[in-house]
């Protein structure tokens, strides 16, 4: 017997115990019943509709005609027979009931700031536990902890998201709408089994997310930025917005932070590329992490961080916290969006200019994106070198050409000349980081940025990713950053401080290594 036959079954044993009411007696008949209708004769419909009507004639010797109904069974003539229950009916009702109770037995505790997050869901599955056997429902052992775990998801997770987000292989969760959830595996995206029951249910679990890092969502304020305990980047757009049903993207990000070792076991980057990085950072160079959406540029961030020094004050900014700095000096700020009345916002820029009071020996931005790229290059050109950030673009010149935007964004009337200057003189190294067609993300430049020639800001590659060596069968890129077998002029400066670099760093393999110039 089904999940849903075996609890309508108990559903209807108990409420036989609970209401006994006598069935209403059927009135006996035979298989097929004549009924005779003694009703008076209709008035014929006339040919002609301007005609005028006759006088109603009525016969009391003809009987009406036989009028004949199908067999019912024992079944009342009155009865409307329900209609079957789906499955995933009953089993939704035992669990709307489950989580009901649940909220009647424990409700103050769920707010009790005393008790952990452990304690409370032990507790919670014990609760559970005593009013699933209340409810005398014949469950298997199996089908019972799924119960208790789809119940515990909705009443102190995130409801169907919480499965996927304990699930290591999904690096990323789309919800379309409330019964629409997309995930990504591998760089591959799959449509998910899980659902939400309702509209109302999606939109508690964002509140649920955005309420416990002091955001608010609603229709004056119809899309947040958010994150989850794990540092998970959330993104949020609600109706009258998102005209299907409210928005849900999750970017999850690793509970371990990934390190180098695991960057060059997945083929982001090289041995040889790793040193060299090593080496940049800890000699002070500005270096700016370069990628489109969802290449890697944050994780990417992240394993450069962990090259600082540990006697190093650190600072970071950004929009909503995702860096994960493993060093224990580090200052951690956040920007704040205006409040409901328009004010209290603290932007990036507000905070790096603070930042600079805050004597810091290194600044890590999160990603510019706005005006606050010019303080950065203010800040990098007077004296707090070896800053790093993220900038969104598809290659080094174009970051360079980005980077010019967001200064002119500023508000500054800058001539272009100046800004390039600007940009010359401040950035020391853009490493670009792509999403290939395979879901692979992979280092394909690490570029150094000389200075100026005439009115061109001037690029010259260390390391390229080589294209040439072609796809396998299961069409993932067979190729790897290269050496290009130019040294960068930055290398004096490595000499300067005493910081070593292999000499067989760049070193240019047997085949193609690519173009050396930007």
């Amino acid at each position: 017997m089904k999940l849903s036959e075996r609890i309508s079954a108990a559903q209807e044993k108990t409420q036989s115990r609970t209401h006994t009411v006598p069935p209403p007696s059927p009135a006996p008949r035979a298989t097929t019943a004549t009924l005779e209708l003694d009703r008076p004769e209709l008035p014929t419909r006339q040919s002609d509709p301007w005609a005028a009507p006759q006088p109603e004639k009525r016969t009391t010797a003809a009987p009406a005609a036989a009028v004949v109904v199908p067999s019912m069974g024992t079944e009342h003539p009155d009865e409307v027979k329900p209609k079957t229950q789906q499955p995933v009916d009953a089993f939704a009702a035992l669990k709307a009931r489950a989580a009901t109770a649940l909220f009647e037995r424990m409700g103050a505790r769920f707010n009790d700031s005393a008790i952990t997050e452990l304690e409370l869901r032990t507790s919670a599955r014990e609760e559970l536990t005593r009013i699933i056997d209340a409810e005398q429902v014949p469950l298997s052992s199996e089908e019972r902890t799924r119960l208790v775990q789809d119940v515990a998801d909705d009443v102190l997770g995130y409801g169907p998201l919480q499965r996927l987000l304990d699930d290591p292989a999904v690096t990323e969760i789309m919800v379309n709408r409330m019964d629409q959830i997309y995930v990504e595996r591998k760089g591959h995206l799959t449509l998910a089994d899980s659902r939400f029951s309702s509209e109302e249910h999606l939109r508690k679990v964002i509140e649920r997310i955005v309420s416990k890092v002091g955001r608010r969502i609603d229709e004056s304020s119809p899309l947040v930025d958010a994150r989850l305990e794990d540092g998970s980047r959330v993104n949020a757009v609600i109706p009258p917005l998102a005209v299907g049903g409210s928005s849900l993207t999750i970017r999850k990000f690793s509970k371990v932070p990934l390190t180098v070792r695991n960057l060059i076991d997945f083929g982001t980057l090289t041995p040889e590329m790793a040193e060299l990085l090593n080496a940049c950072v800890k000699a002070k160079l500005n270096i700016i992490v370069s990628g489109g959406t969802g290449t890697g540029k944050t994780t990417l961030l992240n394993v450069l961080s962990s090259f600082l020094p540990a006697d190093e004050r650190i600072v970071t900014i950004e929009d909503a916290v995702e860096l994960q700095i493993q060093q224990d000096h580090v200052v951690r700020l956040e920007s704040r969006p205006p409040n409901t009345e328009g004010k209290g916002e603290v932007t990036i820029r507000e905070l790096l200019r603070n930042s600079l009071r805050m004597r810091p020996d290194r600044i890590v931005v999160g990603e510019v994106r706005g005006g606050e790229s010019l303080d950065m290059l203010q800040a990098m050109n007077t004296g707090h070198d070896g800053s790093l950030s993220t900038v969104h673009s598809n290659s080094p010149r174009d970051a360079v050409a980005r980077l010019e935007t967001l200064v002119l964004m500023a508000g500054m009337d800058l001539p272009l000349r100046a800004i390039r200057e600007q940009i010359a003189s401040a950035v020391n190294l853009i490493v670009q980081i792509s999403r290939l067609r395979d879901g692979s993300r992979r280092i394909t430049h690490v570029t150094e940025v000389q200075g100026m020639e005439g009115d061109i800001v001037t690029l010259q590659d260390a390391f390229v990713f080589d294209y040439s060596a072609g796809v396998d069968a299961q069409g993932r890129f067979l190729g790897r950053p290269v050496a290009t077998g130019i040294r960068p002029r930055f290398i004096d400066r490595f000499e300067d401080l005493g910081i070593h670099v292999s000499p067989g760093v760049f070193a240019t393999p047997a085949g193609p290594a690519g173009e050396g110039k930007a």
